[in-house]
């Protein structure tokens, strides 16, 4: 009996799955031409017929990508066998981002990191202290003198991050600089002695290794697998194009090559607009999927908004950025898509969300016929056209169902994929308003009060606050739900309840997990 390869056989049905969603989704979108008798239902057919079109982009190039990532082992092995023993040790700056963290928590990762599997003598340490908090500074600089580290502090946060990693250049000459972010644990002391290898190609600009958080609880494991999915699938993919995406940390990079560079664009996530600058100057780029350094865990729903808020703001200005540097001209096809899906995805999955939920509307009060099936027509009903209805029906819903089906086959949970399908409709208006913010070129920090422990009266007041565009959204679609069961539209009442509860979660998400 032959063997079966699961991990091949599973890319085979991620891929089959997504092909088929993509079918799906243009198939209603002609059945809903068939159903139009009117402008207003030809208008709808059309709009629905452009999301699908993009949908089933999306997901044609997510099968492209998880079944390219099987390769990738293969492809990395070849790499790994062609490797000279290092010779001469380079010297390696290894720099740590900080603003306003809890000194204890930056010691204890700043002790692990400084017992690195590398000669002392070769390795330097810098603090690069952003904080606003003068007792926090005050803190992390007697600390830094501890350690024998290079105290950098700078009045202002100009360019973020990438500011502070720029202001390091005019004080550090190693050869290489590895960063790690001051919430990231060391797992694995060999990291600079298993990256420096791979750097035998003059052309290499950085490597890259995989990034995950630590263990804590349902919620932020479950937001553990936000990122597992780009570690595991697409970046792999992306490498095998060159276009491998630097993560900001728990990577290692060339000083030369980041000098011709110019630096980090100093943009809110500058490490994708530093992988794009790299490929663009012609420099090799490389993934690891060997985790070194374990994140502080995602505890809070608002520490989640805040990060999808960063990511989509900087999403948004580099596809900007992107067109206005002409990549599209000098890169491959398959580059030039890897960056294009890469600055749209979320930006896509937030806006199609809502203006699916939005057509759905339309269409529930349309003259199409599954719009107004009661229970006597569902009991009645004995003929497959009207299944087939149904099944356009529910199409998009169970196309979002995915995460939990690929979840449970990769992660083995279930659950957790179920609260990854959640989290992509609780964050979709705040990914929405990123994108917008980035457009009218407004502050790029989320306006998201605080909670606190005084009155019951105050923390609601403040959820309602955060949460007004969602619940408002969703207090429509249970209004509009209601409408519709009130004239016997049984699925149409049923369709628009899904999507009110589907919203509502941002204030549920936002009570349970603060």
């Amino acid at each position: 009996m032959p063997i079966i390869n699961t991990s091949h056989l599973g890319r085979l049905l991620t891929v089959v799955l997504f092909l088929t969603l993509s079918v799906l989704g243009i198939a209603f979108s002609i059945y809903l031409f068939t159903l139009a008798n009117s402008a207003y239902l030809y208008s709808l057919a059309i709009t629905f017929m452009f999301l699908s079109l993009i949908s089933g982009f999306f997901n044609v190039y997510a099968a492209n990508w998880y079944y390219k990532s099987y390769f990738y082992d293969s492809y990395l092995a070849g790499i790994k066998a062609k490797l000279k023993p290092l010779g001469t040790l380079p010297r390696v700056a290894v720099a740590i981002p900080i603003y306003n963290e809890d000194p204890a928590m930056v010691e204890a990762n700043l002790r692990e990191l400084a017992k690195m599997d590398y000669p002392k003598e070769k390795m330097r340490f810098y603090i690069l202290d952003d904080s606003t908090e003068p007792k926090i500074s005050a803190s992390i600089s007697r600390m830094a003198k501890r350690y024998g580290a290079r105290y950098i502090r700078r009045n202002s946060r100009k360019g973020f991050k990438a500011g502070a990693l720029n202001n390091m250049l005019k004080y550090s000459s190693e050869e290489y600089i590895a960063i790690f972010d001051s919430d990231e644990k060391l797992i694995n002391r060999g990291f600079i002695r298993d990256m420096l290898p791979y750097f035998n190609d003059e052309k290499m600009s950085y490597v890259q290794t995989e990034k995950r958080y630590s263990k804590f609880n349902f919620f932020s494991d479950s937001v553990d697998i936000f990122d597992a999915f780009f570690f595991k699938f697409i970046q792999p993919a992306r490498a095998l194009n060159n276009t491998a995406v630097f993560a900001g940390s728990c990577g290692l990079i060339r000083r030369s090559a980041l000098d011709t560079i110019g630096g980090f664009p100093e943009y809110v996530i500058e490490d994708t607009f530093f992988s794009f600058e790299s490929d663009m100057h012609n420099y090799k780029s490389l993934y690891v999927p060997k985790v070194y350094a374990l994140g502080r865990p995602i505890k809070t729903f608002t520490e989640l908004v805040k990060q999808q808020w960063r990511y989509n703001y900087g999403d948004t200005q580099f596809i900007s950025y992107f067109f206005k540097r002409r990549g599209f001209t000098k890169r491959s096809p398959l580059s030039n898509m890897d960056y294009i899906t890469h600055g749209f995805g979320l930006n896509y999955l937030s806006v199609i969300l809502i203006f699916f939920t939005i057509i759905s509307i339309g269409v529930v009060f349309s003259s199409a016929p599954f719009s107004h099936i009661n229970f006597g027509h569902i009991l009645s009903a004995a003929n497959v056209a009207l299944y087939i209805e149904l099944l356009g029906f529910f199409a998009f819903t169970l196309s979002l169902l995915t995460p939990v089906l690929l979840t449970m086959v990769y992660f083995g949970s279930w659950k957790k994929g179920a609260m990854v399908f959640m989290l992509n409709y609780a964050l979709a208006f705040v990914r929405a308003k990123a994108a917008i913010a980035t457009m009218l070129n407004v502050n790029p920090g989320v306006r998201w009060n605080r909670l606190n422990a005084s009155t019951t009266a105050k923390n609601l007041a403040v959820l309602l606050t955060n949460t007004k565009v969602e619940t408002a959204f969703a207090a429509l679609m249970f209004a509009l739900a209601g409408f519709a069961l009130f004239h016997a539209n049984l699925a149409g009442g049923a369709w628009l309840t899904w999507y009110g509860l589907l919203y509502l979660l941002t204030l549920v998400f936002l009570t349970k997990y603060g």
